[in-house]
């Protein structure tokens, strides 16, 4: 797969199945974090403000998303079904997304983002 230029040109190199959930996590992310700026970034889609608030992609057995280590350690009780990292977590294809979590987790991403905004830490 060529580097994409857009989210949209990222969904679309991928089969139907996989996009559904392309779909999915992005408009869980959008719908939590309205403002934020939608880009590419390391050939994945990539949502920033104030700073990355969080990553996902596509692959061939798992959607994985990439919250940053501090939302994987807040979270890590209720991510404890999927596999997981220091900074990542993969959601099996085949089963439903989290989007509650999801939402969740970007809402405590955001929070972080905007923290750092008015105290001048860094998250």
């Amino acid at each position: 797969m060529k580097k994409p230029a857009s989210v949209d040109e990222y969904i679309a190199g991928f089969p139907p199945d996989i996009r559904q959930y392309l779909e999915e996590i992005r408009q869980t992310i959008q719908i939590a974090a309205p403002l934020a700026q939608e880009t590419i970034s390391y050939a994945m889609p990539c949502y920033r403000l104030n700073g990355y608030l969080v990553y996902f992609a596509a692959f061939s057995h798992h959607i994985g998303f990439y919250p940053m280590p501090s939302a994987i350690k807040e979270f890590r009780e209720e991510l404890s079904g999927y596999k997981s990292a220091k900074g990542s977590v993969q959601f099996p294809v085949g089963q439903s997304l989290p989007k509650d979590l999801i939402t969740r987790i970007v809402k405590f991403r955001l929070a972080e983002n905007m923290n750092r905004k008015t105290t001048g830490k860094k998250s």
